[in-house]
């Protein structure tokens, strides 16, 4: 996207302190329902009026009926404590989320089967345009990257203890079918003093359409041209072929956790007992964390070329500073900018607002271990959700 780009702001990991310090007010709800309006009438009625105001417009509007949602597999664990907060703050409100794949709840959303679509890729150029139909008015639907966070590379050889490093040229050609038995000169040459068997490697991939593939293979295609030379893709056919095809990030961690000599590729938080490789980054080896995944969002940059209320990034996938994890799945939140009835503006801007609180991030971060985003992308993402509106 030819489109002129601004530079995030750091601070995501200040949040994740706040979130701890501040976690026990979050739960006051339900043990003392009056706290909050009482401590808004004598202690600082102004300050907490302009505080939901200006921050979080949405949050105290209670809200009901049900908001409708398809997409990500690799939200799946976020979105479970997405519903469970939100719907603990309004009792008459439902979100349904079919874990459905990307590309699927894309195509759900643009064809009016869903309100939202979660999305570990950006709407493309042509999809944004199909959203000016789908949606109503002509300003289409815009991405909120609510979800963050690292893809690991998990892998079965039980007769290896240690964590493997792994260079991008090395996982490129693993996936590109060039490095094909565990006892590469390759894989030993980042591995000194490690075993490694004489064993075939089985590389699972996504045999979906995939943003998990999307994001993995943009690693790739920038960390590691020279070897993998097949691009960015969601659909693994358009890229080498081989290995094992899986569906959805469940069926891929099944996958691996299924075959000796197996590696594959996976949102963090859902490769359970796995071991996970550490990633060759500048001079050193990272392992994957919430920390070291949100740093690379810190150095990565916003596409602004379609409207300004669009939150489209490009990922840095090659950081020089080895406390940075490069491959990091920024998934997004794609809703129209415009609905035909005020029930679901409604009840999309207070889901919205919700998921982007520190509240919502902390609430996703101990379902599925992501990383928050910081508080000035959630500052500048809420002007956004705030224009949602009804169109005509």
């Amino acid at each position: 996207m030819n489109s002129p780009k601004r530079r995030l702001v750091a601070g995501a990991f200040a949040l994740t302190l706040v979130a701890a310090a501040c976690g026990g007010d979050s739960g006051s709800g339900s043990a003392e329902p009056a706290a909050e309006t009482t401590a808004a009438a004598s202690e600082e009625p102004a300050a907490e009026t302009t505080a939901a105001a200006s921050e979080e417009p949405a949050a105290s509007m209670v809200v009901s009926g049900t908001l409708v949602g398809a997409g990500s597999s690799a939200q799946a664990a976020g979105m479970q404590g997405w519903q469970a907060g939100f719907q603990g703050l309004n009792s008459d409100a439902t979100i349904e989320y079919d874990a459905i794949g990307s590309g699927g709840g894309r195509e759900l959303f643009l064809s009016g089967g869903s309100d939202f679509a979660g999305s570990d890729a950006a709407l493309k150029d042509e999809e944004f345009e199909a959203s000016k139909e789908r949606c109503v008015g002509d300003q289409g639907a815009i991405n909120l990257p609510h979800y963050i966070s690292p893809i690991a590379i998990p892998y079965n050889l039980p007769s290896v203890d240690a964590t493997l490093n792994l260079t991008p040229e090395v996982i490129a050609g693993i996936f590109a079918n060039t490095i094909t038995n565990w006892n590469d000169p390759a894989i030993a040459a980042t591995n000194d003093g490690v075993e490694l068997p004489d064993l075939n490697i089985n590389p699972v991939h996504r045999s979906d359409e995939s943003g998990t593939s999307e994001n993995f293979t943009d690693y790739m295609s920038q960390s590691a041209p020279a070897v993998w030379t097949f691009g960015e893709i969601e659909i693994w056919d358009d890229g080498p072929g081989g290995g094992e095809g899986a569906q959805g990030t469940s069926g891929v961690v099944a996958a691996v956790e299924a075959g000796e000599g197996s590696i594959g590729y996976a949102d963090a938080s859902q490769i359970g007992s796995l071991p996970a490789a550490a990633v060759g980054v500048g001079d050193g080896f990272v392992e994957f964390s919430p920390e070291a995944a949100g740093r690379v969002v810190d150095a990565s940059e916003r596409n602004t070329g379609r409207n300004e209320f669009d939150f489209a990034i490009e990922v840095n996938r090659t950081p020089d500073s080895a406390d940075v994890y490069p491959i990091a799945l920024v998934s997004y939140h794609i809703v129209c900018l415009e609905y035909p009835d005020q029930a679901t503006v409604d009840l999309v801007k207070a889901f919205m607002t919700y998921v982007g609180s520190e509240q919502g991030q902390a609430d996703a971060a101990a379902a599925a271990g992501s990383a928050p985003i910081s508080p000035e992308v959630r500052a500048d993402m809420l002007k956004s959700i705030d224009a949602i509106s009804v169109g005509g």
